[in-house]
């Protein structure tokens, strides 16, 4: 296991870190922000549409479960990841 470099603190774990996690995951494969462990930009639609369909089903799968505030969350990050991805395609 590699030893972490003297980074900040990971923030706590929550469903909304979570659904940020992907999200930016999703970005980075559209070529929106720099992948962060190179620097570089690049796209992989696969990759992208594959972290979008995930946030999907978990969207699904959690519905009846979310706190306002996340289910606010998740169809935000939804809609403004498809937005970005159908504008790519």
């Amino acid at each position: 296991m590699s030893e972490r470099k003297e980074q900040a603190p990971l923030p706590e774990v929550t469903f909304s870190t979570f659904v940020l996690s992907l999200a930016s995951s999703a970005l980075v494969h559209l070529g929106e922000v720099p992948n962060p462990e190179t620097g570089k930009t690049s796209r992989d639609e696969d990759l992208a549409r594959n972290a979008i369909d995930l946030l999907s089903m978990l969207d699904d799968k959690t519905r009846n479960g979310l706190t306002p505030e996340e289910s606010k969350l998740m169809r935000d990050v939804l809609y403004e990841l498809r937005m970005k991805f159908v504008a790519h395609s």
